[in-house]
């Protein structure tokens, strides 16, 4: 096997989906490096990735594992990253996703729907303005979701470019970025402290002042944890979806007989999104899962503080799960795919990004049935959580 530098550097956007299958093939439970007496793992195949996924001795917070400097510091200052609610445990995180779970369950995203119509129809008015060829990412994907998490935390939609630098920087978060990273956090920071006080005087009806409301009452949210939410909406809010509407338009692209498949009979939106999800899943991989204590794994065994990936996208071309998996199917009946992540951890959001997802498609092959690439091979982000396009050139007329 090469060692996970050469794979990541020749192989890991472009090239990772035969190296998955070779891993499922060879060494599932891959033991991508090794630093003292700590290995970090990587999950390849569907079955074992839905029980690391669920297995509470795979834990979520290094803290219960690692006794570091700055778990013991006390300090006035905000950290938007201390106790966000992907990255802590029961009760914890029941307690923080309970908080939310009332706005973002199926009932209620449906309520936003005519909006989303809305949204969508203005930024397609403002593309057919434009000379072609446009950037389906920067002129609708990026926009779409993050004016909708927007309206829905409360926050100015004006203000979305500054949210999508923010939000790159700390996503990409690597020695390489220290500068900005550190830069960007205070600026967003800096950003929410005024965004609180001026809510705290003039109380809306949005999820900043309910989450604001629940921080005042002590025992529900701290004040880490009110930062580290709102954080985490405004990122997870759009980050996933704009993947979402781009990588499922891509695979349309590279498949032209599913994308007129798809204009000839629009009921298939759904299913179509579903395939999306699947074949390029807008999430390569799950975030970190500790091991709690040394247990034998599939074949492997996995020490105490052992870092362990799950490769979603690996999973979701797993030849034992899916017929054909190499192949984009909109009519595909069975796709139990698990893109937006699996047990107490699976993405809160999952509703409105299907939501947006399937407006996006219907209004947009709606208003530009020609639409057609412009350019044959758009580079993938190298950001390693994630898959996603920096841009996706087409042509809106023939």
């Amino acid at each position: 096997m090469e060692s996970m530098e050469t794979i990541y550097e020749s192989q890991f956007k472009k090239g990772a989906y035969p190296f998955f299958k070779k891993l499922r093939q060879e060494q599932p439970i891959f033991p991508m490096s090794q630093q003292s007496d700590q290995s970090t793992w990587l999950v390849t195949k569907y079955d074992d990735v839905k029980e690391l996924l669920k297995q509470p001795s795979f834990i979520k917070d290094q803290k219960k594992l690692f006794q570091t400097a700055a778990n013991q510091a006390k300090s006035d200052d905000v950290n938007i990253f201390e106790n966000m609610m992907l990255d802590v445990d029961p009760p914890d995180h029941t307690r923080l996703r309970k908080l939310v779970q009332p706005f973002f369950n199926p009932k209620t995203i449906k309520q936003l729907e005519p909006r989303i119509v809305e949204i969508a129809d203005q930024l397609l008015a403002q593309m057919e303005q434009k000379s072609s060829p446009v950037d389906l990412i920067d002129d609708y994907a990026f926009p779409l979701p993050i004016i909708v998490i927007s309206e829905l935390l409360g926050v100015p939609s004006e203000d979305r470019d500054r949210f999508r630098k923010w939000s790159n920087t700390i996503i990409a978060a690597s020695n390489e970025f220290e500068t900005d990273f550190i830069e960007d956090v205070e600026a967003f920071t800096s950003y929410l402290t005024s965004l609180f006080e001026e809510r705290k005087q003039h109380p809306q009806d949005d999820l900043i002042t309910k989450l604001l409301q629940a921080e005042e009452e002590g025992e529900q949210l701290s004040k880490d944890e009110l930062y580290s939410m709102v954080v985490l909406l405004i990122i997870a809010g759009h980050e996933t979806t704009v993947n979402l509407i781009a990588n499922t338009m891509y695979a349309l692209f590279q498949h032209p007989d599913q994308l007129k498949k798809l204009k000839d009979d629009p009921s298939l939106v759904e299913p179509a999104i579903e395939e999306g999800l699947r074949y390029y899943s807008p999430v390569d991989f799950s975030t970190a899962r500790w091991a709690q204590e040394d247990m034998a794994f599939h074949g492997q065994t996995i020490r105490r503080g052992d870092l362990v990936l799950a490769s979603i996208s690996s999973a979701n071309r797993d030849e034992d799960k899916f017929e054909n998996p190499s192949q984009l199917d909109i009519t595909r009946s069975r796709n139990a795919h698990i893109a937006f992540g699996y047990g107490i951890h699976f993405c809160l959001g999952a509703p409105l990004a299907r939501l947006e997802g399937k407006i996006a498609l219907e209004r947009l092959l709606s208003t530009f049935p020609q639409i057609h690439l412009s350019e044959n091979n758009p580079e993938w982000r190298t950001v390693f959580l994630l898959r996603g396009l920096e841009h996706l050139q087409i042509q809106t007329k023939s």
